[in-house]
């Protein structure tokens, strides 16, 4: 186990007093830019942040875990949230959220916060291209932390995901048996872990069925974004009678589209969202979705980071959520099977 830097270690290495080093990472004192630089790159380099524990230890024990998640108004991760809050809630901690916005610098700034103001435990989307030494700065710190949808770049984390592939070849597999037979995916605009899952799950029905080659359509996972990529879609495959949606919030967006086009979602176009988040329901129509409980996965992220605060020693655990079909108004056979345009 890595130790967790000292600020006398980073005095010592940077050839400074430790009252020097101190002032430094307060920014106080009337110290030269030279030696100033050199005692933060030998921070950086042996990954201190400064310790502001002092209420912590009169406690006995921090009581707080930070989040650090991605697109905070996304109602999925609103959900997610509110679970992990309310079970943390019960355990006595409290959350604190940060939206990293899938930047891997603003990211290694949160975590160096959420260090400095000693947090129990972590729970953590990983930005894309996450570096090695954001992991190394948690295992330095020995942060109790729970990874979140993606897996961090180490074996050594617990993590909590979805069974993406398989929700989507159930999706795939429910609009095939309902007779399409030109099904697009739609939805995610980044090579992650997650959509690439999901893509996967999609293709792997497509192939199994003889349904032809995929059609993968771009879109950021929200209701704007959706509804534009939905007439782009449309415009540049009128063939396609279905689609499998990477989140319900971009498949809600494809339904309204459709309504603008004057078509009727389900009747012209068949849509499977992913998530099932609350305005999954209560669409117009009902949205059919791959139906995971944002609001439970929230509270079984959170049950995990509280098993490791309590038992730092156990493996780290993977656990991998199935997903449920639920079927609404937005998939039905297609309007005229028989019709070779449509299938």
């Amino acid at each position: 186990m890595s130790v967790k830097p000292k600020l006398e270690t980073v005095a010592r290495e940077a050839g400074v007093s430790v009252a020097t080093a101190s002032q430094v990472m307060r920014g106080t004192g009337r110290i030269s830019e030279k030696t100033r630089k050199r005692v933060l790159q030998t921070a950086k380099r042996l990954n201190y942040v400064p310790d502001g524990r002092a209420a912590s230890m009169r406690s006995g024990e921090s009581r707080e875990i930070g989040f650090a998640i991605h697109q905070i108004a996304n109602p999925f991760n609103a959900e997610v949230i509110s679970g992990a809050s309310d079970l943390l809630e019960s355990e006595g901690y409290l959350l604190s959220v940060l939206d990293a916005r899938d930047d891997a610098l603003r990211q290694r700034q949160q975590l160096e916060a959420f260090i400095r103001s000693s947090r129990a435990g972590l729970l953590w989307v990983p930005a894309q291209d996450t570096p090695r030494t954001t992991y190394e700065l948690l295992a330095t710190h020995s942060l109790p932390t729970v990874t979140f949808l993606r897996r961090a770049d180490v074996d050594s984390i617990d993590h909590v995901g979805i069974q993406n592939a398989a929700a989507t070849a159930i999706a795939t597999e429910h609009l095939a048996d309902l007779g399409h037979r030109h099904i697009a995916f739609l939805g995610g605009t980044a090579q992650v872990e997650v959509r690439n899952e999901r893509i996967e799950g999609y293709t792997r029905v497509l192939t199994e069925r003889g349904l032809g080659a995929p059609i993968v359509w771009d879109s950021e996972d929200d209701k704007p974004s959706g509804m534009q990529a939905m007439m782009d879609l449309r415009a540049s495959h009128p063939e396609i009678t279905a689609i499998v949606c990477n989140g319900d919030m971009v498949a809600i967006g494809a339904s309204l589209a459709l309504i603008r086009m004057g078509l009727e979602p389900g009747r012209d176009v068949s849509i499977v969202g992913f998530d099932d988040i609350q305005d999954a329901g209560i669409a117009t129509p009902p949205l059919t979705t791959m139906a995971i409980s944002p609001y439970d996965l929230g509270r079984k992220l959170a049950r995990v980071v509280v098993d490791r605060i309590k038992e730092p020693d156990m493996p780290a655990a993977l656990s991998l959520v199935p997903a449920r079909l639920v079927v609404r108004g937005t998939t039905v056979p297609p309007r005229d099977a028989t019709d070779p345009a449509r299938g």
